[in-house]
């Protein structure tokens, strides 16, 4: 598996942790009185926004990113759903190369 692989993936399981952070835990917490929803989501999504960090400088390595790609992918990762934008990228950068 290539390092742009690997990243895909680790992009869309951060992305994934990130929505079930935002829209079930934080309501549970919030709303239910459960913050314990937050404690495990948030710790597990923290592990996973290092192991993306990581992953996109070993994919910048492989790929060529630029600064300004990286940079960009990471801003994304920083919004609601942004992550399945940057597989959408990602995947026809992989068609082209």
């Amino acid at each position: 598996m290539s390092e742009l692989q690997k990243f895909r993936l680790i992009n869309k399981i951060e992305g994934i942790s990130f929505i079930i952070l935002i829209f079930i835990a934080m309501p549970l917490k919030y709303s239910f009185g459960f913050p314990i929803a937050t404690k495990i989501v948030g710790m597990i999504h923290g592990l996973l926004v290092f192991a993306f960090l990581y992953q996109i400088l070993e994919a910048k390595k492989e790929a060529g990113f630029t600064w300004k790609e990286t940079g960009f992918y990471t801003l994304l990762s920083l919004v609601p759903f942004g992550s399945f934008y940057t597989d959408k990228l990602l995947a026809k950068k992989m068609i082209t190369a």
